[in-house]
């Protein structure tokens, strides 16, 4: 027993709304739509996420001025953070809640996509919403899928370029301040294109979902940031 099995009320849930919106309109733009709306529904999460993001974007110098400080004093460096955010009113994990609450909905997705039901067995241009790119033969099959990846490629490469702009803005601030460099930091803007590697491991109806999420979500940033702060790299994922 899979112990996604615990997510199956949401998942029947789930499995209803999509059904009764194909009623309407193909399976495949059901998904888009089902999607769409859950996105639209944590919105509010990311508008409050993007102006706590802009406060630690702004709040970065004196970071790297604490860690320069007390970078041989742990314990030091915690209580002058903390001591910090409280007076700015900032929450250091602002862009964090909306990732955390994206995970269930993520998970019930997956468990709908990936156990057989008969969602599964509507088509995309053909391609039935069960099929893996492993299951994948003929002209027709093969172009679907790549243009599924290419528009996941697209929007890791647009969600990596925004990551490495934060991370030399990170960097940069870090370097002024004398502060120590964050372990791992360069490998961040890499994480952008993970969707696409997990694609292959899914279902059409999953990719499906995986880049009507992800473009919803790169628009959304780019929108919520517009005015050109730059994004934590650590909260562009998702």
């Amino acid at each position: 027993m899979s112990v996604l099995a615990v997510l199956d009320p949401a998942v029947a849930v789930a499995h209803a709304v999509v059904a009764a919106v194909a009623h309407l309109v193909p399976t495949a733009l059901a998904i888009v739509l089902f999607t769409v709306a859950v996105r639209l529904a944590l919105h509010p999460l990311a508008r409050a996420a993007a102006r706590g993001e802009k406060a630690r974007a702004r709040l970065a110098p004196k970071v790297a001025a604490l860690q320069h400080k007390h970078r041989d004093r742990p314990e030091k460096l915690r209580e002058a953070m903390a001591e910090m955010y409280r007076k700015e009113q900032v929450s250091p994990f602002a862009g964090c809640l909306p990732v955390l609450v994206q995970v269930p909905f993520f998970s019930v997705m997956y468990r709908l996509f990936t156990t057989p039901n008969d969602l599964l067995d509507h088509t995309l241009f053909g391609v039935p919403l069960g099929l893996h790119v492993t299951g994948a033969h003929g002209a027709g099959q093969w172009v679907v899928f790549g243009v599924l990846f290419a528009g996941l490629a697209a929007v890791g490469v647009v969600n990596f370029r925004r990551a490495r702009r934060a991370a030399a803005t990170a960097a940069a601030a870090a370097t002024t301040a004398k502060a120590p460099a964050q372990p791992g930091a360069g490998l961040l803007p890499y994480l952008s294109f993970g969707s696409v590697l997990f694609a292959a491991l899914v279902p059409v109806a999953a990719v499906l979902y995986l880049l009507t999420t992800g473009v919803w979500s790169a628009a959304e940033r780019a929108w919520l940031h517009r005015d050109g702060t730059p994004v934590p790299a650590a909260s562009m994922m998702g």
